[in-house]
């Protein structure tokens, strides 16, 4: 194991508790480990053991304003990740829209946000990791040629914690201004909002000012738009930051506002308050259960912890039946394709499938030479990630156990040579899971660093584990 940096007390010594707790569980018994949180939308088997202890890792151990670099422990959320950061004017290249994504969640899965069309996801600005592997040992793993661990680090995102954990990750960060400058820009059908997408994405310039950050949401198939948003120093004369933390909320107002300006802090948890806009689903968008909601109980995570109650004793199934309407199926998901492909696939979501609003973000890799064996794109195309979160109504007989709506989704995403992540349900099987999540290499990558399959493999966690 390459020896880790002393700058923060304890390290190693955690390094060694939580490799001595891997190696001490009995060889039968599934590893994975213990959190507070978690983003995942699929059903887990229960376990009876106890996780292993990662929480030395929640940490910010270091962030370097010089080298505009920052070491952190793999547990660790997004929310304290950008709190350690932005007093330094820095902040991570790829911020997820959720307070609570852990990096090595990001890492391992997969994050995306506004900056992607230029910084790419989490991963592509990782310079290295300390991954806790199946026989217990943890290594420093890079992209550098002359590693003889590199194999790892390019296989590791996508692979959801089945090929081992990051503990530890260093990350590139960049220089961020204090405000950011929203303009919102209607588009009537979804092939004038994909020209302007690409556009946008190519000049990077709007007004003569730099785009930082890009992305949309459609309300219907001709009311969409396009958000672009400019790190500014200073407000202009008069003007005064939009609040949307408390009784306003964010994504209505992009209907109303041709433009905004909100604090950079504020502008990465833009979408945390409502979730998106899936805070309706609780009735926390009604004016008079919003004023009595505690304003620090408006985030993801509380939501999260709303849906799995609800998972966990079907409360919203049992009243559906009880007023004798059709049973719905969950669809919640994030898939990227071509953005060509992007007006074909909206009218065949608006047809098929029926949930609004929907969420669209561009995105690009960030390295042209880089391969991510588990999540590969086509480095010289862009891409647009649409999110959809949602519950859609079925038709007499069908049940929402056999995932019709989401199986539609899947072959339509694979014929448009594109992906979907896998926090959510999957059904496919498993030759076609391979084909497209890199199974060859993947299998070299688990039998070398996961011999004696400590982790459960990718294709069991994520489609067989529902």
């Amino acid at each position: 194991m390459k020896p880790s940096k002393l700058w923060q007390p304890g390290y190693q010594a955690a390094l060694s508790t939580v490799s001595s707790q891997l190696r001490n569980t009995p060889a039968t018994t599934p590893i994975r480990i213990a959190k507070k949180t978690s983003n995942l939308f699929r059903d887990r088997a229960e376990h009876l053991t106890p996780g292993l202890d990662v929480s030395d890792f929640a940490k910010v151990f270091h962030v370097d304003p010089v080298t505009r670099t920052a070491e952190i422990g793999g547990m660790t959320t997004y929310e304290d990740l950008v709190a350690a950061t932005l007093p330094y004017g820095l902040m991570p290249l790829c911020v997820p829209q959720l307070r609570t994504i852990t990096l090595g969640g990001a890492v391992t899965g997969l994050g995306i946000e506004s900056a992607s069309f230029r910084n790419g996801t989490p991963h592509e600005s990782v310079i290295e990791m300390d991954i806790l592997t199946g026989t217990g040992e943890v290594l420093t793993v890079t992209a550098d040629k002359d590693d003889p661990n590199r194999s790892l680090f390019f296989a590791f995102p996508n692979s959801y914690g089945s090929l081992g954990y990051a503990l530890r990750l260093k990350i590139e960060l960049e220089p961020t201004k204090p405000f950011v400058k929203l303009t919102h820009i209607h588009c009537d059908s979804a092939q004038e909002l994909t020209t302007l997408m690409k556009d946008l994405v190519e000049s990077k310039i709007l007004n003569e000012a730099p785009i930082d950050f890009l992305d949309g949401t459609v309300f219907s198939p001709t009311e969409q738009y396009l958000t672009v948003g400019t790190m500014v120093g200073e407000l202009p004369t008069g003007a005064v930051p939009s609040d949307y933390t408390g009784m306003a909320i964010y994504y209505r107002s992009i209907q109303t506002l041709k433009s905004d300006y909100l604090t950079i802090h504020d502008y990465l948890w833009r979408w945390d308050t409502d979730w998106f806009w899936c805070s309706r689903a609780f009735g926390a968008q009604k004016p008079t259960i919003r004023a009595l909601w505690p304003k620090t109980k408006l985030r993801s995570n509380v939501y999260w912890k709303l849906i799995s109650l609800n998972r966990k004793y079907q409360i919203a199934e049992k009243l559906t039946a009880l007023k004798g309407q059709p049973p719905r199926e969950s669809v919640v998901q994030d898939i990227e394709i071509p953005v060509d492909q992007l007006p074909a696939f909206l009218d065949f979501f608006h047809s098929e499938i029926g949930i609004e609003p929907i969420w669209l973000c561009p995105l690009k890799q960030r390295a042209p030479d880089a391969r991510w064996p588990l999540y590969e794109f086509d480095p010289n195309e862009l891409y647009v990630n649409v999110g959809f979160w949602s519950t859609a109504p079925l038709t007499q007989g069908e049940k929402p156990e056999d995932g019709i709506k989401n199986r539609q989704i899947e072959k339509e995403v694979t014929a448009m040579h594109g992906r979907k992540s896998l926090y959510s349900t999957a059904f496919y099987d498993k030759k076609e899971f391979w084909e497209i999540y890199g199974g060859d290499e993947y299998e070299v990558v688990k039998k070398k660093y996961d011999p004696n399959g400590r982790f459960l493999g990718l294709f069991e966690k994520v489609v067989q584990e529902q």
